[in-house]
């Protein structure tokens, strides 16, 4: 195992981006669910903003654990072309899995934004959080929804990845922290000591918690900030 939870891989990615600490310009964008835990740690550590971006896997129907692509939130499709060959999917077996998706997405932005909308991201530097990668689909299918939104730059953070997914990420983003690349890789889970199943209220929780520190961290630099210097003695 190389991670006690998920709690534990973001403060090791956090220390490896402290060169973003405090950047005024930069959101910490997770993939929900457990995208969030990483996500909070990162957050908190580097007093930036969270909030989620929703990408839903598109799981073959009798391998619920088997990506052959994903969609965001945004309408970004991706899918693999030998995942669909392979699981004998055809037009109409898509459609109707996209469909779900989407149903299903629509859902979570009502429950985890609470009625807002996708946060501003043109002209900022966003960093993508997952709690993992096998496929890589829900990321890809992220990043392809990202690039149309015109951020500032991608930064992708990511506990584990296969090697193949790995570099196929790498090729997309201004910058990847992958902490590990071990093969072979079987499952992302494979890496936690504990890998609890996250919910929608441990979602929500973690995205109240980090809006609050975050708020409370800017009011004390903005009024640190216009404090008079101390008069020498």
């Amino acid at each position: 195992m190389l991670f006690r939870d998920r709690r534990h891989a973001g403060v090791l990615l956090a220390n490896r981006l402290q060169a973003y600490r405090g950047d005024r310009h930069m959101i910490v964008l997770a993939l929900p669910r457990g995208g969030v835990v990483v996500g909070h740690e990162l957050s908190t550590a580097l007093h930036l903003p969270l909030d989620v971006f929703i990408t839903r896997k598109i799981a073959a129907p009798d391998s619920p654990d088997y990506a052959v692509g994903a969609v965001s939130e945004t309408g970004a499709i991706y899918l693999s072309r030998d995942a669909v060959r392979a699981m004998q999917l055809s037009l109409e077996d898509l459609d109707g899995l996209i469909t779900a998706q989407r149903r299903d997405i629509d859902r979570r932005r009502l429950f985890y934004r609470e009625g807002r909308g996708l946060p501003q991201l043109h002209h900022r530097t966003v960093l993508l959080v997952d709690d993992g990668a096998a496929t890589g689909a829900t990321v890809l299918a992220t990043l392809d929804a990202l690039a149309a939104l015109n951020p500032l730059r991608i930064v992708v953070a990511l506990p584990v990845a296969p090697p193949s997914t790995a570099e196929r990420i790498r090729a997309l983003v201004d910058e990847c922290v992958i902490l590990s690349t071990l093969k072979p890789f079987g499952a992302v889970g494979d890496f936690f000591e504990e890998f609890d199943r996250v919910t929608d209220d441990d979602v929500l929780r973690a995205l109240h918690q980090a809006s609050e520190a975050f708020v409370g961290d800017s009011t004390v630099r903005r009024i640190r900030s216009a404090m008079p210097p101390p008069k020498e003695v």
